[in-house]
């Protein structure tokens, strides 16, 4: 079971905002109320599509997702609050993302005034390998298979990356983040006691 506790004391020491929810609705609720009406880009994210969080936030104001198309992901870019989540969190605080073009995680190093990193407690692990193993062995093979790649971690049961050379990899950029980073106002990691996404 994850330390809860430490990893948002780790996370705080380590420049991040923090908040913590029961469950997936009050983290709606609480993330809409956060947002309000102002323009947000949503990376794409198993995790924010289970909040179901797009319908409502389009209802109030701009929002661009990068699952819709290449327009929104440039506006998305753009944004002044931006919501994604993360392939791996260390109770010691620090933020492991895998992504293809990058267009994902770069949202989450520069340009935004708010960026929400939603995560459930199965993405948080107890050191730092076995979060960047989750990174690489759940998350990329995970989201592999839900894009129908060709990828050799698509074609065995077990949930492995070969490092493979395959023109449909995805997991090509890797981006840990030890600090907040510098060119953002704001990073908030908002911690659900459920598990979400992959």
């Amino acid at each position: 079971m994850a330390n809860v506790a430490l990893t948002m004391d780790n996370l705080k020491r380590r420049g991040f905002s923090v908040s913590h929810f029961a469950d997936q609705a009050s983290c709606r609720a609480y993330l809409l109320s956060e947002i309000g009406d102002r323009p947000v880009g949503i990376g794409g994210s198993v995790t924010i599509e289970a909040l179901d969080l797009y319908p409502a936030l389009k209802e109030r104001g701009d929002v661009f997702w990068h699952w819709k198309n290449q327009t929104e992901v440039v506006a998305a870019n753009a944004a002044s609050v931006y919501l994604m989540s993360a392939n791996g969190v260390s109770e010691s605080g620090l933020i492991h993302n895998i992504d293809g073009n990058g267009n994902r995680v770069v949202n989450m190093c520069y340009g935004h005034e708010k960026v929400y990193i939603v995560i459930g407690i199965n993405k948080i692990a107890p050191n730092d390998e076995l979060a960047l193993w989750r990174a690489r062995h759940v998350a990329g093979v995970k989201n592999a298979r839900r894009l129908q790649r060709e990828t050799p971690c698509v074609l065995g049961d077990a949930l492995k990356c070969f490092d493979c050379n395959h023109p449909d990899r995805i997991c090509r950029v890797f981006v840990s983040l030890e600090q907040k980073p510098s060119g953002i106002g704001d990073v908030e990691v908002v911690i659900v006691d459920e598990a979400l996404g992959f």
